[in-house]
């Protein structure tokens, strides 16, 4: 790189990163497309609106019904936005909280009205029509229903109902011309597929069609042209894309077990104040600051190289959250900040590398070569392993999982860009405007190894024992008549309080007036709040209460506010994370294990690896739970993102000693495999240290600075980030090396 070239580099990226501050702020043009504040945020940002529905009919839903309603509505609203929420109110209720939008008919609209959908035969068996076609003033063709539903059913016209299609999908396909044209995809269930068979078949005999009716009016009668036997099917006609979505859309909704009619549907203002956004904004800029100022300390020129491409990466994600119109919630904001502290881990490694190269006499521009190549294979590793249990999480997680997958994978994406090219031509561009003495880069220093094999029966016993004691308090935790863990709201459930209030109150009033009454009566800090926008009515979530706490609840509103008790209502509301969300959540998560555990051991070649990284997550999670239960930090959705990002913390610093360790074993010979072991982790061990600390420090400011909610996201990060690293400097290599000499030996 000549000396003109890297200074007209080094001027476009910090333009660039100027441009990019002022795009997140100001945005791109008079409205502020791109900026930061129009990215989609959730229901404790931004509110969204809320929807309740009643079950059709005098019949008390079966709680199956129920909940298989709510679990199909809830993959059905995740379409508008992960964080999307659905829970049952009452025995026949059910509501759906949608973030980010504040148009409740168009949302309904959109949605559809979730009525019972029929598949119909043309003709009744005695040869006469169950629909026709009559002509309309602009001379089409409309299709009418010539009975009404109740009387094709009761004629065994109705050859399957909507609880028979598994799923309805609009795609796009080829005709025989090779014309592109949209089309609804069905898929059945294994019920549904045999009668869909026999229905395709007599229709394709008797040349008839098959009309679908949804809500009592006809809405499509495709013909067939063949029998349809495999399960799956398509509706083709002269689609746009919309109206085969709209299609799909209505067949989906028409799937569920029960008929629900529309309650009420109000638009809902934040859960939280603006106080907990200017407080992690701040709490970012504070750890931003003092992670720059640690990494120019230790690194030097490196240092102010990785300062740059980390203001680049912290650009690069605010715009494209809002370019993949992903939905940001406060723990969102909290991933963010985390990843901002683990972007500079590839960093660390890619620095350690230059300063051994230089330590062994070689020049800093070869060292910068070889350390961005040597570190390469490590940062490959640790961030394709995360990337593929981001995608696993992606493809088949729900609600939170899915949202947390598609922000880590984000970050990962946008990291590695950052760390292997952006920091590469800044450190480049600097070596060449004149900072080529090598003191500017730091040297390795030889120091004493520090033996951790030998202890390694010492931190397998401590280990045990921490995980054991997790368990007794649960335990104990259970006999003192609680639960194991502090299940908040969303994995319980509770009470939904609804009050009209004399006035309308700002949320720093709610927050600081009403919140602190409902938490003496009920004994729990779990009190979510939400004003109904256009009134002064709020709706206030409690854990489950008893007819004397709601009579308390009630009296006190009276007391201190002058609430009319006639106004306020409570209905008991089911968990947001339903029993089928937190199966999907633990089988995504064990398929994504396997999918990591499969990586590893075909990147490293030796399934010991794998197995010993595979068991130091398990530690990891079993530690952090164990610390759950003895400090009662609550439960909730933030519970899944800490899991799933200490997983994906501790994978990549165990990669990295696996890298070194695979690295050294060529050059083993006749030398001690636990020296060697103990050789790699002193290796890697400064960038374990740096790794941990600059992200310690960013979770420790948002712990500082942040609201109760992300406090109690913070703290069993902290907990996560340091048992991480002791895992993977203390027990990964050792486990290898058990593995390696004691269970699995060598047949060479």
């Amino acid at each position: 790189m000549k000396k003109s070239s890297a200074i007209i580099w080094l001027i476009a990226l910090i333009a660039l990163l100027a441009g990019g501050i002022y795009a997140c702020v100001f945005g791109f043009d008079a409205v502020g497309t791109g900026s930061a504040k129009t990215i989609k945020q959730g229901l404790d940002l931004a509110g969204g609106v809320s929807i309740t529905y009643q079950v059709v009919g005098d019949e008390t839903p079966s709680k199956e019904d129920m909940a298989d309603t709510v679990y199909k509505l809830q993959k059905r609203v995740e379409g508008y936005s992960t964080e999307s929420q659905v829970y049952s109110e009452g025995s026949d209720r059910i509501n759906i909280e949608i973030p980010g939008v504040s148009d409740a008919n168009a949302i309904l609209e959109e949605l559809g009205k979730p009525g019972s959908l029929y598949f119909i035969k043309e003709k009744n068996d005695a040869g006469e029509q169950n629909y026709g076609y009559i002509m309309g003033e602009d001379g089409n063709f409309a299709m009418v229903p010539a009975k009404d539903i109740n009387t094709m059913l009761a004629e065994g016209s109705v050859v399957l109902a909507g609880t028979d299609v598994a799923d309805a999908q609009a795609g796009m396909t080829k005709d025989n011309m090779q014309n592109q044209q949209y089309v609804v995809s069905l898929t059945f269930t294994p019920e549904g597929t045999q009668k869909f068979a026999d229905a395709t078949t007599y229709a394709f005999n008797n040349g008839e069609t098959i009309g679908i009716y949804y809500d009592g009016e006809i809405i499509s009668a495709p013909s067939v042209n063949e029998p349809i036997l495999g399960g799956q099917g398509q509706i083709s006609g002269n689609f746009t894309y919309e109206e085969a979505d709209h299609l799909a859309s209505t067949i989906r909704i028409g799937g569920l077990k029960l008929e629900l009619e529309e309650l009420r549907s109000n638009v809902v203002g934040a859960q939280l104040g603006q106080e907990a956004i200017s407080t992690s904004i701040k709490a970012a800029l504070i750890g931003f600051a003092i992670v720059a100022v640690f990494m120019v300390i230790v690194y030097l020129v490196p240092g102010i190289a990785s300062v740059l491409a980390l203001g680049l990466y912290t650009v690069i994600t605010v715009l494209l959250l809002g370019g993949f119109d992903i939905t940001l919630t406060l723990p969102g904001i909290a991933g963010i900040i985390l990843s901002i502290g683990m972007a500079v881990d590839a960093d660390v490694i890619i620095f350690a590398r230059i300063r051994e190269e230089i330590a062994s006499g070689k020049t800093v521009a070869s060292s910068i070569d070889i350390g961005f190549k040597k570190a390469l294979s490590a940062i490959l590793d640790g961030n394709i392993t995360t990337l593929i249990a981001a995608f696993v999480l992606g493809i088949m997680g729900t609600g939170p999982v899915k949202g947390f997958a598609q922000t880590l994978g984000l970050g990962i994406v946008v990291s590695m860009f950052t760390a292997l090219v952006i920091t590469k031509v800044i450190l480049k561009a600097l070596y060449t405007v004149g900072l080529k003495n090598e003191k500017f880069y730091g040297k390795a220093k030889d120091r004493k190894i520090v033996r951790f094999l030998p202890l390694k029966n010492i931190f397998f016993i401590a280990s045990a024992v921490i995980i054991v004691a997790g368990f007794v308090f649960m335990g104990v935790n259970k006999a003192q008549g609680n639960d194991s863990l502090n299940y908040s709201l969303e994995f319980k459930g509770g009470t939904s309080t609804s009050v009209t209030f004399n006035e309308d109150l700002s949320l720093e009033r709610i927050d600081n007036e009403v919140k602190p009454i409902i938490a003496g009566i009920t004994g729990d800090n779990q009190v979510q709040c939400q004003k109904v926008q256009g009134t002064n009515e709020v709706v206030i979530k409690t854990r489950t209460l008893d007819v004397a706490q709601r009579e308390a609840v009630n009296e006190a509103l009276a007391s201190n506010f002058g609430v009319d008790v006639e106004k306020i209502t409570a209905e008991t509301i089911s968990s947001t994370i339903s029993s089928e969300m937190r199966t999907d959540a633990i089988v995504a998560v064990l398929v994504a294990t396997i999918c990591m555990l499969i990586y590893i051991w075909l990147r490293f070649k030796d399934i010991r690896f794998a197995a010993s990284s595979v068991l130091a997550l398990c530690h990891d999670v079993l530690v952090v739970l164990a610390f759950y239960a003895a400090a009662r930090v609550t439960v909730g959705n933030t519970f899944i993102a800490c899991m799933l990002t200490i997983v994906g913390y501790s994978i990549n610093a165990t990669i990295v000693i696996f890298d070194r360790i695979r690295e050294n074993l060529p050059g083993l010979g006749k030398g001690a495999l636990d020296e060697l072991v103990d050789k790699s982790i002193n290796q890697t061990l400064s960038r374990s240290i740096f790794t941990s600390a600059t992200t310690f420090i960013m979770v420790a400011c948002l712990y500082v600075l942040g609201v109760t909610s992300i406090r109690e996201f913070a703290l069993p990060l902290m907990v996560g980030i340091v048992c991480g690293t002791y895992s993977s400097v203390c027990l990964t290599g050792a486990m290898w090396y058990v593995f390696r000499t004691k269970i699995v030996k060598n047949k060479k």
